[in-house]
């Protein structure tokens, strides 16, 4: 593996096949096999005459290996495969499996398997997270194969070897779409723009449309809220953090977060 190629994760290589593959297909044509290197190796910050050299350095490790098929498609198991270290590989695939839409999506799975907050789930929990995890999206699964997930995922990231991965593993092996307040920058804002920016962000985090965050919905909330302070954001820093927006907006105290209680916290008075 190339040193500076070994830097490329799977979501830098992701973004960049999403540039190319805009149907989704699985595949590049082979004519666009430079240009896809070329956006790589600025992903990776190589400008000049090494970028140049670095494009036809992996042009010609591809042909040497696999080359292009007879229809002139690339598929994108061949150049993750070449390009990427093998764990970003894995993910990369998985990823294009199972894309999770949001936070609250990914913490209604963790909350059924993290029943005592622990902030840990057993291989034994994630091969059933997996496979709940599939039927969400409507794909079939062999049994062989779920294994091979479940045993991968445990060798890669159960570092310590204790048999459990954390909130942060999976958040990173499910590839949670990017931070959905990454989009709003509420205190540079005038009020008016704070009020509207703030009904799009409640009705994202409002998946039952009933006027109020709970459950799972609090928790995708508090997870993408204290993540942009606080990167890397465990299962223990989650109760932590859940317990004190409760504490302060949970006025009527009946453990939801109504729309005008939420308004209030974030310093804001909604229209009547």
């Amino acid at each position: 593996m190339d040193s500076t190629l070994a830097k490329l994760d799977a979501s830098a290589f992701l973004q960049v096949w999403q540039h190319f593959d805009k149907a989704d297909n699985g595949y590049i044509q082979g004519k666009e096999l430079e240009e896809f290197f070329r956006h790589v190796v600025k992903k990776l910050g190589i400008s000049g005459k090494l970028a140049e050299e670095k494009v036809q350095h992996l042009r010609e490790r591809l042909m040497s290996t696999s080359g292009i098929g007879a229809d002139g498609r690339l598929q994108i198991e061949e150049l993750a495969t070449m390009i990427l270290p093998e764990e970003e590989n894995f993910l990369l695939l998985f990823r294009r499996e199972t894309p999770l839409d949001s936070s609250v999506e990914f913490m209604r799975i963790w909350r059924n398997y993290d029943a005592d907050s622990s902030g840990y789930i057993s291989a034994v929990e994630l091969k059933s997270f997996l496979q709940d995890l599939f039927q969400q999206h409507q794909k079939v699964i062999t049994s062989a194969k779920l294994e091979e997930y479940t045993d991968a995922m445990m060798k890669m990231f159960d570092k310590n070897q204790d048999g459990r991965l954390d909130l942060n593993d999976l958040a990173r092996i499910l590839s949670l779409k990017e931070n959905f307040l990454l989009k709003f920058e509420m205190d540079a804002c005038s009020q008016e723009d704070r009020k509207r920016d703030f009904e799009k962000i409640f009705a994202h985090y409002d998946v039952s449309k009933t006027g109020a965050l709970e459950g799972p919905e609090v928790d995708g909330f508090v997870k993408d809220m204290m993540e942009l302070v606080k990167p890397n954001l465990s299962g223990a820093d989650l109760d932590k953090f859940r317990r004190i927006l409760l504490g302060h907006c949970d006025i009527n105290g009946d453990g939801k977060i109504q729309k005008n209680e939420l308004a209030l916290c974030l310093g804001l008075k909604l229209s009547p």
